[in-house]
């Protein structure tokens, strides 16, 4: 295997991530520091164990303890330039930066009575206090997460400031300092609203999820999975590229940290089977952004969603179950073809790990399959999250043989003692029943085998990850804040109604490209927020319902991602093929192009969502002519079906396809009428039996190599 073709090493992956993803970055504190940074994060999941399980706390106080922990621990970790993250020290600046934040995060759990029955007055002490807490939110967000949502936060604050000096339809009578940090800091509409208020339920506890599916080697089985299952299909690294990083946009939540981890993996596999730089680099960014609209577990914007919609998570992930697998249909369609047009067959014998032995370990997916399980009995989502990780942490010690037969013992023990205990008691839950065998087996586990180590990393590395989404969220509280205030958002939504002359297709092309621009600076998190408050409402005034209008944006906020000329993923995973990030850019988002239309079909027709539809049949003729639709649309836009597509068979292909997936008999016969008379002409037209040369693509330079 060539140098440029082998795996790339841990220390390039972390280089690549810090350059494209704010939140990877942070100093390598090491000695009493990095013991200390240690003690902090686990010290932080505790609490939100603690908060979620034993002690239920007040709303003002939970968010508030939230947030100081989040901003001590990102003045700790990040360091104010990106020069200084090597260094592994602590300027003395940041030391009175994370005092302020210690102060500013127990405040209201040490005068929670007063500022509750105090009517909104602020006494001195608390007016600086709440300026500290709006200065340090926007500098920890800056560190954290970037300039662009701090920028974008500042500009609100101004607006709120200087209203009377705003033109138009902007202008409103202002709010004064006082009342501006009232609302931002002692009520629950500004740093301490429903995007914070997520963040420390929902979302850190599904990042606890995630870090203890990776302690576990879930997510070097997704690898070692797709790769059994696909890799010896036509093009087969490309197909383990989307498999893995759909599997693993569960665990990850952040696109450019999924294409540097599964990248790393499955890059290297295309580039060595002939795949083009460009094309390898666009197949892992695509597929990595999906992870996040990829139901049971999604983007932690639709954690969000719950709250602002108000609907249950399973709701949710139901709607978004027929986008996701058109997203993954596309890619996948369209890489069976590029591999197709190019002669490109799949991985060899030797390089495909023993599927039986793979398949033996299928019980590592037990925690997904518990989840969907949990989310779908009508379980809260933090309690389906809590079990969730409890589940994990059983199902790693399946793979340890030498205490397998003592953990299933402890198990049935607390199984069986529970179950006996719920029948004397006159009532007897299944699910309880479980956790309680759960919990037996976890605590044997820590007293015979030292399980408790691995426990504590994963609940460490859930912290970590979760400093960028409590900065990101915090930030967008004070934009939410101010859009409440100032009655904002039904303004722009009347505008951007008003724009469109009321067009329902102007209306969502404006609010797709607010989306986008948002998403190439943001954070999908605050991107949400943002749109939702802001874009969403004009879809809404228009008819639209709630839950689509919400995933209408949710999604272009995501895809952002890949869609040049700011696309962080496609830059990533160009980082990682060695190929030039524009054009990978470019090939993410064709290769995307489902994204980019789908949207616009389940708004036009809820059907997608499954809204309204009736029963088993009709949801299988949805799905069977919207991925017929798919793969119209990817041989059009590829050029190659069953042979080379020249451009009149390939405009045709791409509206047949876009008629199949919208929903409705018409255009269900419509496209289906072209689709067949399209494939008819394929197999009918030999181009070498009419002169014309059947095409045959030019080795590419990794092929030659």
């Amino acid at each position: 295997m060539s140098e440029e073709n082998k795996t790339i090493s841990t220390e390039k992956q972390q280089e690549i991530m810090e350059k494209y993803d704010p939140d990877a970055g942070g100093r390598e504190l090491t000695g009493w520091l990095g013991r200390l940074a240690f003690i902090g994060l686990l010290a932080f999941s505790l609490f939100q164990l603690y908060s979620s399980t034993i002690h239920p706390m007040p709303a003002q106080i939970l968010r508030s303890v939230h947030v100081g922990f989040g901003l001590v621990l990102i003045f700790l970790l990040y360091p104010a330039t990106k020069t200084n993250r090597r260094l592994g020290k602590v300027a003395w600046y940041d030391w009175i930066f994370i005092a302020a934040s210690a102060v500013v995060g127990t405040y209201w759990l040490f005068f929670y009575e007063r500022i509750v029955t105090q009517a909104g007055s602020l006494t001195t002490i608390d007016f600086y206090v709440g300026v500290a807490a709006v200065l340090l939110v926007l500098e920890a967000t800056r560190r954290a997460v970037g300039i662009p949502i701090t920028i974008i936060a500042v500009l609100f604050l101004v607006y709120a400031y200087w209203g009377r000096q705003m033109p138009g339809f902007l202008i409103h009578r202002g709010v004064d300092v006082d009342n501006l940090v009232q609302s931002m800091y002692f009520t629950t509409e500004g740093i301490l609203g429903t995007p914070i208020a997520v963040s420390a339920t929902f979302i850190f506890l599904f990042l606890l999820f995630g870090a203890f599916l990776v302690k576990t080697g879930v997510g070097q089985y997704f690898n070692d999975l797709a790769v059994a299952l696909a890799g010896r299909l036509t093009g087969g690294p490309a197909k383990v590229a989307i498999f893995s990083s759909a599997l693993q946009g569960t665990i990850s939540g952040s696109s450019v940290a999924n294409v540097v981890t599964s990248g790393a993996f499955t890059i290297p596999m295309m580039k060595k089977l002939g795949y083009r730089r460009e094309f390898a680099g666009g197949v892992e960014a695509a597929a990595s952004t999906g992870g996040q609209l990829m139901p049971p577990i999604m983007g932690a914007a639709a954690f969000l969603m719950v709250e602002f919609i108000g609907v249950d998570y399973w709701a949710i992930a139901k709607a978004a179950l027929i986008p996701a697998i058109l997203y993954f249909t596309g890619i996948w369609i369209m890489t069976h073809f590029e591999a197709k047009r190019t002669g490109l067959s799949g991985m060899s014998k030797e390089e495909i790990p023993n599927k039986k032995a793979v398949l033996k370990q299928l019980y590592l997916l037990l925690p997904i399959v518990a989840i969907v399980i949990f989310l779908s009995s009508g379980m809260s989502v933090m309690r389906a999250a809590l079990y969730g990780i409890l589940t994990t942490i059983v199902v790693g010690l399946l793979r340890k043989e030498k205490f397998r037969k003592l953990y299933v013992i402890a198990f049935i023990a607390g199984f069986a003692g529970y179950a006996v205990y719920g029948m004397t008691a006159g009532g007897f839950d299944l699910v309880q029943a479980f956790v309680v065998g759960g919990m037996v087996t976890v605590l044997v586990s820590y007293l015979f085998d030292g399980n408790l180590a691995e426990s504590i990393e994963a609940l460490v590395d859930g912290a970590r990850t979760a400093l960028g989404v409590v900065a990101a969220t915090a930030a967008a509280g004070i934009i939410v804040g101010v859009v409440t205030k100032t009655g904002l958002g039904l303004k722009l939504a009347n505008s951007l109604v008003d724009l469109a002359n009321e067009q329902i297709l102007l209306t969502l092309f404006f609010t797709m490209v607010a989306a986008i621009i948002l998403g190439m600076g943001s954070p999908t998190t605050a991107n949400y927020v943002i749109t939702s408050t802001i874009a969403a409402p004009a879809i809404i005034l228009l008819g639209v319902t709630d839950l689509a209008a919400h995933l209408f944006v949710f999604y272009f906020g995501i895809i952002a991602d890949i869609t040049p000329p700011v696309a962080l993923a496609a830059f990533a995973a160009s980082g990682v093929a060695s190929s030039e990030p524009i054009r990978t850019g470019f090939v993410a988002a064709k290769l995307a192009i489902a994204a980019f239309i789908i949207p616009y079909m389940f708004v036009l027709e809820n059907q997608l969502l499954m809204i309204g539809v009736d029963n088993a049949f009709e949801l299988a003729w949805i799905l069977f002519t919207a991925v017929s639709g798919m793969i119209a649309i990817g041989a059009g836009m590829v050029g190659y079906w069953y042979r080379k597509m020249d451009w009149y068979e390939r405009i045709p292909a791409i509206a047949g396809g876009l008629s199949l997936i919208y929903p409705s008999t018409m255009s269900d016969v419509i496209g289906l009428s072209v689709f067949v008379v399209l494939l008819g002409l394929q197999f009918l037209i030999k181009r070498d039996k009419i002169g014309v040369p059947v095409y045959k693509a030019k080795p590419s330079k990794e092929q030659e190599a």
